[in-house]
């Protein structure tokens, strides 16, 4: 069984495309569904947010496998093959695990070390878990790419040199409007991004803040967290008449303001920071007079980074690399438990099966004799496997052989019956990483289908 991952995101795709393949929770779901239904296909997770679409499986089969999510990505998407494998990535066993331990850490986001992918990691895990799609092998990648992103934000200064989505939209705000200070400033949303938009505003400008959103509740706590005015969804097109820059993350399938509604509204110099995908305001308010639409496309910070941020980069990359490193040994020292059990079970046969030769040698041997030969025996035994136990499981991760084979080998053990002895449980947040295939790093899908988008 081998991990893989194939997606789209930001670094790969237009952000018409990944708008036409973003999928709401439902529909990740199927996919997901889809995916694990296949016959190579032991557990499948999907990752979808409004930059990146991304299935994770454990797999049988390599070419397999890649066949078969390439084909469901567009039946569930509604994009065809063609136009979607030219944009697709795929990673394969450690380049899969470190992939996604830095996309956790947000070395792989738009704006580099935001934490919203953390939020989404965990919900992706939840529901696969939930729905039996996620087990041993996906549930302990996930568990550990947690842990790496949690590492990231507490023992480095990534978030806080990174410049998030939030800053450059209000950057480009203001160099349409001027100082923001006294504008009128409204957030439509109050999910994860929206209430990062209301409170990145609140603590560096003052504004006339408002906020709406569907749940009036929601929006209630929001604008009670920043100093702002909530209100209903109905009362949107009111609270635009007066704005001045409309920050919007909604999560909502189709735009949300329209060219009709925009054009309905006093003619006034307006900036739209469009933070979702898909689009929360429609392309055609940008033609409109006086009116702005700043989308993520043009938020993208083409990797102009400071010395700050390199360095804080790089000290993520590290953690990273340590910890992919540390994920490969202990998957390896979790496929040796079964042999040393084996082995072991293997020489306790062998002591009971002498023991049963002395009765039959030695029938009037008396208890407290027969009791003394067995402990003698039993410690002669742990004492011999002992080194070779703690050997075999220190040389896991070493890359000069498989010592796990010699000593099955050695002492003839049956590698099914290796693998069958102490099988870890179906679920649990057990790690699995292992080699790196030759030529399987970071490939494209579109250099593993036909024209006709069949296999290769």
């Amino acid at each position: 069984m081998s991990l893989l991952v194939i997606g789209a995101s930001h670094r790969s795709a237009s952000m018409d495309l990944l708008e036409r393949v973003a999928l709401g929770d439902d529909a990740a779901g199927e996919l997901a569904a889809a995916v694990q239904a296949g016959d190579t296909i032991s557990e499948a997770l999907t990752v979808s947010t409004c930059n990146r679409l991304e299935v994770y499986v454990e797999a049988s089969a390599f070419h397999g496998a890649v066949h078969h999510i390439g084909h469901n990505l567009a039946d569930i998407t509604g994009v065809r093959l063609p136009d979607l494998s030219q944009h697709l990535y795929v990673h394969y066993e450690d380049r899969a695990v470190g992939h996604a331990f830095s996309v956790a850490a947000g070395l792989d986001s738009m704006a580099v070390g935001e934490g919203q992918i953390l939020g989404q990691f965990r919900t992706a895990l939840r529901r696969a878990r939930r729905s039996g799609r996620a087990g041993t092998h996906l549930g302990g990648l996930f568990d550990h790419a947690l842990r790496v992103g949690r590492r990231a934000h507490a023992e480095t200064e990534i978030d806080a040199v990174s410049r998030s989505l939030v800053q450059r939209g209000l950057e480009r705000a203001e160099a349409r409007l001027g100082s923001l200070v006294g504008k009128r400033v409204v957030v439509v949303g109050a999910g994860a991004m929206s209430s990062l938009a209301a409170m990145t505003v609140a603590r560096q400008v003052r504004t006339d803040l408002h906020v709406v959103n569907r749940t009036r509740a929601t929006a209630d706590r929001l604008a009670t967290a920043t100093g702002g005015t909530a209100h209903d969804w109905d009362e949107l097109a009111g609270v635009l008449a007066d704005a001045d820059v409309v920050l919007t993350c909604t999560g909502a399938t189709g735009a949300v303001i329209e060219a009709p509604l925009v054009r309905s509204l006093p003619e006034r110099d307006r900036v739209f920071v469009d933070l979702a995908l898909p689009r929360d305001v429609a392309p055609e308010v940008a033609d409109l007079p006086r009116q702005v639409v700043v989308g993520l496309d043009a938020l993208d910070s083409g990797g102009e980074e400071d010395q700050a941020v390199e360095a804080q980069v790089r000290a993520v990359r590290e953690l990273v690399e340590s910890e992919v490193a540390a994920f490969e040994i202990a998957r390896r020292q979790l496929e040796v438990a079964p042999t040393v059990t084996a082995l072991r079970q293997s020489a306790r046969s062998v002591m009971l099966a002498e023991m049963e030769r002395l009765d039959r040698r030695l029938p009037d041997l008396d208890e407290a004799s027969r009791s003394e030969v067995e402990r003698a025996v039993h410690r002669i035994v742990d004492k011999l496997l002992h080194t070779p136990s703690v050997r075999v499981k220190e040389l896991a991760g070493d890359p000069r052989g498989d010592f796990a084979g010699a000593l099955r080998e050695l002492f003839d053990l049956d590698p099914h019956d290796a693998v069958n002895v102490s099988a870890p449980p179906a679920t649990g947040p057990l790690p699995l990483l292992g080699e790196t295939a030759p030529g399987m790093e970071g490939l494209r899908l579109d250099t593993l289908f036909d024209e006709q988008g069949g296999a290769r």
